[in-house]
């Protein structure tokens, strides 16, 4: 059932905000700072913070359809979002610009990664602890 509710979380956070990214990529510049000056700019931020967040999002939305994609929506999720934390550790190492945007986006990552990370520890004994139940 965690499992369950952790897909389903991912799918209701990463794939709208994937999406208004998609299309709306020019609401970073007041949200988190994050501006573009030409058309390859406004495509780099559609694809990284649209098409691979809202990717998560769709994974987790599979996972939660097949059985058999829960393990590596976990893995992916887990991975890329430690990623995306890690990243932005360094990042505030490197630059210091710390934000209430930042915060959001570290706690997110930080908590999806160790979640998702936690959920493959605790199946790891027993395989059928992955696998979604049908009855809510």
């Amino acid at each position: 059932m965690a499992t369950r509710i952790f897909l389903a979380f991912t799918v209701l956070v990463w794939l709208p905000y994937g999406l208004y990214c998609l299309f709306r990529p020019e609401s970073l510049s007041d949200a988190a700072g994050v501006a573009y000056h030409t058309a390859t700019g406004s495509t780099e931020i559609r694809a990284m913070y649209g098409g691979l967040e809202a990717a998560l999002g769709v994974l987790a939305g599979l996972a939660l359809l097949r059985a058999g994609l829960v393990r590596p929506a976990l893995v992916a999720v887990g991975t890329l979002t430690a990623g995306l934390a890690s990243a932005r550790v360094l990042g505030l190492a490197i630059d210091g610009g710390f934000s209430s945007y930042t915060a959001f986006a570290l706690g997110l990552e930080a908590s999806s990664a160790a979640i998702a990370f936690g959920l493959l520890r605790r199946s790891a004994g027993d395989p059928a602890a992955l696998r979604p139940s049908r009855s809510t």
